[in-house]
């Protein structure tokens, strides 16, 4: 199986023909959430950015194994290789058991990515139940002579790796540019040489989170989790590695120097970066004030808001742009994207209702599937895709006033097309699968039922609360002669 579609590899620096190792099938791996904190808007582009990669590619008709992390241990403060532990440093602030901190911010990471409608991974593992795979993989690094033990912990020794292999092939920088921006942090004494990186760190006395090693109690380095988990569900060498642009150094130029080190080859084919999300132009940061959580767009609580924004706008705001550009926010940029969105899902519920004609006319359907699908073949491409859909949404609006016309065969494969583009591949169509409807509609007759049950017992107390708490729902419900009726404001 291969289709016409180019991706843009970070590592290569240029646009290569998506070849998979082993087609059909297709390994993706995404860097995900540290879970210590809220996700904000760039863990949603990183999210639905590779979300998108896993629909397009399982469109095309590949089988695809979407591998997404969740770091839960080992990610210490400033990213560096000293100071506290950031989930055991919230648990120590609230006086929880770290694996708490974990569940509670994994489970709101969950519930913002299905209201995002994001896909779940095919395999979501944890660092912290990784931890004998880690533990081999440093050993088999130390074994091939490119790491070192120090008082119980064990660094990975950047200039040895560096005489065989070339260390910043992917960020693009040496270890002389290294060493002009490498913090001196109270510890790193221990290395031989401040571009090192831990694999292993020693548990101090009150570190909470510690497991055994053939080197001391301690945890593993953040850089670790990736390269052993993805090696894991992936194969030593798989097609896609996808994450923020921020990965690329120092996270995943260490994946790379790591996988050679063990293996003696990089561990993906493809590497994905998105860019950054600004707000106003400046980069989001707490410093800043300018730091917006997921919640905070949900509620519209945030200073910077003007309103609320629902899940799906989020969405649409950030497949408008390519995923490799920068996007910027503002509330014009929302409160417009969340018109366009309107737009589409309009066209598509005037699209069901439209009848057909003897001939097609004011539209050329076989080009219409064409430049969306090379829309997306350019290095998936949302962007352009968003803007060809425009198209068909202008030409449906156009036959529903009669001012153009469909043929019924074209009417059908229209439909079918235009929901696989904007269902299956955006995205943004919720609940459009024959499961999520099912299961609404079902909901709703239940819910009806018990109002019409109380209206019946003239509880109208009751019959008004449920009309009013669905209104809150955005979920109108109309009294006819037939009985109650409710549409999706």
């Amino acid at each position: 199986m291969q289709h016409p579609l180019k991706v843009y590899n970070t590592l290569s620096r240029q646009k290569e023909e998506f070849i998979p190792l082993k087609a059909p099938f297709v390994g993706l791996y995404a860097c995900g959430p540290t879970v210590y904190g809220d996700g904000h808007l760039g863990h949603a582009r990183a999210a639905i950015t590779f979300d998108t990669v896993f629909r397009y590619l399982s469109y095309l008709g590949y089988k695809v194994r979407y591998v997404r992390n969740i770091t839960d241990v080992g990610h210490l403060e400033n990213d560096a290789d000293e100071g506290e532990d950031k989930i055991a440093k919230k648990a120590r602030l609230e006086q929880l058991e770290p694996m708490e901190v974990v569940q509670y911010y994994t489970n709101r990471y969950h519930n913002a990515m299905a209201r995002l409608n994001t896909l779940p991974p095919s395999i979501e593992p944890s660092a912290s139940g990784h931890i004998i795979e880690q533990v081999r993989m440093i050993e088999e690094i130390l074994k091939n002579g490119f790491a070192y033990e120090v008082n119980g912990s064990v660094y990975f020794d950047v200039p040895a790796y560096s005489k065989k292999h070339s260390y910043g092939e992917l960020s693009g920088r040496n270890i002389d540019d290294m060493l002009a921006v490498t913090r001196e942090l109270e510890g790193t004494e221990e290395k031989k040489h401040p571009a090192d990186f831990a694999l292993w760190k020693k548990a101090g006395p009150n570190h909470i989170m510690r497991w055994p090693s053939p080197w001391s109690d301690g945890f593993p380095g953040w850089h670790l989790e990736c390269s052993a988990m993805s090696s894991k569900y992936l194969g030593e060498y798989f097609d896609i590695h996808g994450g923020g642009m921020d990965l690329q150094f120092p996270h995943h130029e260490a994946e790379i120097a790591q996988s050679k080190a063990c293996n003696n080859h990089t561990p993906a084919k493809y590497w994905l970066h998105n860019n950054m999300i600004t707000i106003n132009g400046k980069k989001m940061g707490k410093s800043l004030g300018n730091f917006i959580t997921l919640d905070e767009f949900f509620t519209g609580t945030h200073e910077l808001l003007e309103q609320a924004y629902e899940p799906m706008t989020i969405r649409f705001f950030i497949l408008q742009a390519h995923y490799r550009s920068t996007l910027d926010f503002g509330n014009d940029a929302l409160q417009a994207a969340d018109k366009g969105l309107q737009r589409i899902q309009a066209a598509w519920k005037t699209l069901e209702e439209l009848k057909a004609s003897p001939a097609t006319q004011g539209f050329d359907l076989n080009t219409f599937k064409a430049e969306c699908e090379a829309a997306m073949n350019d290095d998936f491409n949302t962007s352009i895709l968003i803007a060809t859909l425009f198209d068909a949404v202008k030409f449906i609006n156009s036959a529903k006033a009669s001012s153009a016309t469909i043929s019924d065969s074209d009417l059908v494969e229209l439909k079918r097309f235009y929901g696989a583009m904007v269902g299956d591949v955006l995205g943004i169509l919720p609940g459009t699968s024959a499961t999520e409807t099912d299961l609404t509609n079902q909901l709703m007759e239940t819910i009806l039922k018990l109002r019409a049950e109380a209206k019946n017992r003239k509880d109208y107390s009751t019959s008004d609360f449920i009309r009013d708490e669905l209104k809150n729902l955005s979920i109108v419900v109309k009294d006819t002669k037939e009985g109650a009726v409710w549409e999706i404001e």
